[in-house]
């Protein structure tokens, strides 16, 4: 409300024309109806045209299987760049501030962002809804402290988002449990020194964002050579190529899926059940649908980023889940038909399903060390056949947790240190 009373304020001396726009997360029954209303009156007030949308955000978050902060973000926006795009209007305002940037940047950091996610928000920028229109951020240096006092002072009516207080949210337990203990225990001006320490990740990933991949093959005249190969790179300037290519590609640049795509080049990764992703070797990322039968023979890696999914690969259908442990003593899981649980954390972000090669070495669960895999399949009677057509789930670094039709490996088995579990399932056609 801060912000419509400041734009509204500033509107008659820079000749903008406003357009209030409302989205109803339907989150707070009651209370999101009354947040609704008092938006009404106050372009009412101001006699400014409104535009207003609900949505059941739960129910797309279970549709789309994510967070009901990502799918609140979601349906915000495109909601916003409807309105933006039906009444030819070219810039978004939003009211975010400096507490808000404080808290994205912890949020971020414990889910493992890069420079640029660290970085937070910009003053200015794109709408991820929509690229041709454009975010700004007026209150961004303010503080929340500031806006509250700056309301109470112009009698400006405002709403307490009562989510805000429930610990259940990561962003709340943030603002409330750990921001305080760090002003407190480790540093009172920690606002100052976080906005910053983002300034700087801003400023790098700029930088980094501007290097042109030919200018590092210059010989000492300045002359330019040879472009060099994707792997002859800097690191960070590989992980933010592919980065840029990915957000090209519409597709979340995650951490674990830069690193499966740096590291092997004309190797599938596959985001989905008909979904795969190729670098080749001068860095460009390809997009393919393909079928599960079209891997018959190959290799294809399954990025465990998400927290569940599923594919088709060799005859194989296969789903995996993500599951913290159970509370509780630890007891060993049944093995069942179709179905295994391993140690997540041991398994790593990625797992590499394919057919065997000779040389392969296992160790099923309960055995002293790893034999050959022929060797094995020698030993249960199975078919040379049949063992050309099994298939076997390995790490990325190559050390092999399943083959269809035996036990886990010892080495990725759960116990009582484990923290989070993989859940995989399989069937065959």
């Amino acid at each position: 409300m801060v912000l419509l009373n400041v734009l509204q304020r500033l509107s008659e001396s820079f000749g903008w024309k406003l357009h209030v726009a409302h989205f109803n997360h339907q989150l707070r029954g009651r209370s999101s109806d009354a947040d609704e209303k008092l938006v009404r009156r106050a372009a009412q007030r101001f006699v400014l045209p409104i535009s207003v949308q609900g949505s059941d955000v739960r129910k797309f978050a279970r549709a789309q299987k994510i967070s009901i902060e990502m799918a609140a973000r979601q349906l915000r926006h495109e909601f916003l760049a409807r309105v933006a795009r039906e009444h030819q209007i070219q810039t978004i305002a939003l009211a975010h501030h400096v507490d808000d940037q404080v808290e994205l940047f912890f949020v971020r950091l414990l889910r493992g962002a890069g420079p640029e996610g660290l970085a937070g928000m910009d003053w200015s920028g794109q709408s991820p809804a929509d690229p041709n229109l454009r975010l700004i951020r007026p209150l961004l240096d303010c503080s929340k402290q500031q806006l509250l006092e700056y309301a109470r002072s112009e009698k400006i009516q405002f709403r307490e988002d009562q989510t805000n207080q429930s610990l259940d949210i990561l962003r709340n337990r943030i603002r409330h449990e750990l921001l305080p203990l760090l002003r407190k225990r480790y540093q009172p001006a920690l606002e100052k020194t976080m906005l910053r320490l983002m300034a700087i990740l801003r400023s790098e990933s700029e930088l980094v964002d501007g290097i042109d991949p030919l200018t590092l093959a210059l010989s000492p005249r300045g002359e330019r050579e040879n472009s060099p190969e994707f792997s002859q790179l800097p690191i960070a300037l590989q992980r933010r190529l592919l980065h840029k290519r990915l957000i090209e590609l519409g597709l979340r640049p995650n951490f674990d899926l830069i690193e499966e795509l740096r590291h092997v080049a004309d190797t599938p990764v596959m985001i989905a059940p008909d979904t795969v992703l190729k670098r080749d070797a001068s860095g460009q990322v390809i997009l393919e649908r393909v079928s599960g039968s079209s891997f018959n023979g190959e290799a294809v890696v399954v990025a465990l980023s998400e927290n569940a999914g599923a594919l088709s690969f060799g005859g194989l259908e296969v789903e995996w889940k993500m599951d913290a442990m159970p509370k509780g003593p630890f007891k060993p899981p049944k093995s069942r038909p179709g179905g295994e649980s391993f140690d997540a954390d041991k398994v790593g972000s990625a797992i590499v399903l394919r057919h065997w090669q000779p040389g392969d070495r296992f160790q099923p669960i309960g055995m002293a060390k790893a034999v050959k895999l022929q060797d094995l399949f020698i030993n249960q009677k199975v078919l040379r056949a049949k063992r050309h057509k099994l298939l076997l789930a390995a790490t990325t670094a190559g050390d092999i947790l399943w083959v269809e039709g035996f036990r886990i490996s010892e080495r990725f088995k759960l116990d009582s240190h484990s923290l989070r579990q993989l859940k995989w399932c399989w069937r065959r056609q």
